[in-house]
């Protein structure tokens, strides 16, 4: 069985909806944004790479695509599966690299607003922090989880690289003052770190869209002059999303005229309208710090 996403994907841009494609491992139900998905398959052989992290399977070729292959019950610490034959491959695209998810069975895609989401707490996500929303739904809750940092504790290339910045040369120190909506922890330090580094310094951040929006919105037009002169954020955060804060932010007459810039993940060639529907000035695919920093260069040039 081979599914494709690209029947089921939203095609309104910043509704704050998303479209989740649920999977089990064990008795343990995940959600996945079906924008990052390419297809679902039945597993495929697999061929053994030398010095294999523990969670990566090995490869496969799909289509003349070689394709690593994780095994999420490992990086969970779940058990393994009972019922193999039952068992999916979850082809996903995220940070300009494909990767295979080995799950225990995929069972049906849901639509679901992001304020049924809701960021876990520390005590629910345990220590290694894989989960970035718990999925609220009448029947059920799922979690959905951070593939983006499962990605990169395997493979941390495939982070932010604070040496990336470096590379570009001693910066001047900026005053330009930027406001960031990112729910994820992690990268928040990350994004400190580099953007200081490229000698953005004035940082405001949020952990989700919502609290991006109450702050922005409570700004009078004087405030607006001298507290904000560029907004990056994330697209996947609980309550609301990058696209929908792109949006209210551009329909907003006292913030119209601030850039933004999405920075996500999922940034590809077939998703880049989504941005541009709700007015995005800039769209960059994490990881590339350096291409988000040239990009800000440009902007606050501007303003």
């Amino acid at each position: 069985m081979i599914y494709s996403n690209k029947q089921g994907i939203l095609l309104e841009s910043g509704t704050n909806e998303l479209e989740i494609v649920m999977f089990q491992i064990g008795r343990s139900t995940f959600g996945i944004n079906v924008l990052k998905v390419r297809e679902i398959i039945n597993p495929l052989p697999i061929t053994d790479t030398p010095n294999n992290h523990e969670h990566v399977e090995g490869v496969i070729c799909l289509r003349q695509e070689v394709i690593p292959v994780v095994n999420l019950a490992k990086v969970l610490h779940l058990p393994e599966s009972k019922q193999p034959e039952q068992d999916k491959f979850i082809i996903t695209e995220l940070n300009k690299m494909k990767v295979a998810f080995h799950v225990h069975s995929v069972s049906r895609i849901h639509r679901i607003s992001w304020e049924q989401i809701e960021k876990p707490s520390e005590l629910s996500q345990g220590s290694s922090g894989h989960t970035i929303g718990i999925v609220k739904m009448e029947e059920m809750m799922a979690l959905l989880l951070d593939f983006e940092k499962i990605v990169v504790d395997i493979n941390p290339d495939a982070g932010l690289s604070v040496d990336r910045v470096k590379a570009l040369g001693d910066r001047q120190r900026s005053s330009k003052r930027i406001v960031i909506a990112e729910d994820s922890t992690t990268l928040r330090k990350l994004l400190q770190d580099t953007l200081s580094a490229a000698g953005y310094e004035c940082l405001q951040f949020f952990e989700n869209g919502k609290s991006a929006w109450d702050y922005l919105s409570s700004l009078s037009k004087d405030e607006i002059k001298s507290k904000v002169d560029v907004i990056i954020t994330d697209i996947e955060m609980p309550l609301m999303d990058g696209h929908h804060l792109t949006l209210k932010i551009k329909e907003n007459p006292l913030l119209s005229h601030v850039p933004v810039v999405i920075f996500s993940s999922l940034i590809t060639t077939d998703l880049y309208h989504k941005g541009e529907k709700v007015g995005a000035n800039a769209q960059i695919s994490k990881p590339e710090i350096v291409q988000l920093v040239e990009r800000l260069d440009e902007l606050v040039e501007r303003n």
